[in-house]
């Protein structure tokens, strides 16, 4: 039986318009991770119910995630596709603003279910939507840029000497 990752892409990006976290879960290994730019990684499907039906859908309303160019290598069990992915926003200091933005994923796949989801994006452009006071945005950023650092993959980079 062949996986069809366009299929299965849009089962994923369906649970996360709809709210549905245990649509979205049962998509991942029982110990499968979502790591998300903001939120951080939850792992296990009880945490990825909660990240997005609880913190997606708590801050925000009206998803929408169309995902292009969906490529999947069977031999290494990994997928890609680039996408677009928007919402409005529900906090207090940004309620009614829609924010746009584009990215890419990698899902790493065992069985046809995920194991490991991770996305590439540039958080400033979401954020800068936001009209959030500046001194958040710097925190965030600067969280993120704290977070990349502790990657093994950016190891050579950050402690690059000449």
């Amino acid at each position: 039986m062949s996986f069809d990752f366009t299929d299965f892409l849009d089962h994923f990006t369906g649970a996360v318009e709809a709210g549905d976290g245990n649509a979205l879960a049962v998509l991942f290994t029982p110990d499968g991770v979502y790591d998300d730019t903001f939120y951080g990684a939850f792992e296990g499907r009880d945490a990825i119910v909660d990240m997005l039906e609880n913190r997606f859908w708590g801050d925000a309303e009206a998803f929408l995630w169309d995902m292009y160019e969906p490529v999947f290598d069977a031999d290494r069990n990994l997928g890609y596709a680039r996408w677009v992915f928007s919402y409005t926003s529900t906090q207090e200091d940004s309620g009614g603003r829609r924010v746009a933005f584009d990215g890419m994923s990698q899902f790493s796949v065992e069985n046809g279910l995920i194991v490991a989801y991770r996305e590439v994006f540039s958080a400033g452009l979401a954020l800068i939507q936001l009209d959030m006071a500046q001194a958040r945005v710097d925190k965030i950023l600067r969280r993120l840029v704290e977070n990349h650092k502790k990657s093994p993959e950016w190891a050579r980079h950050v402690h690059y000497n000449k």
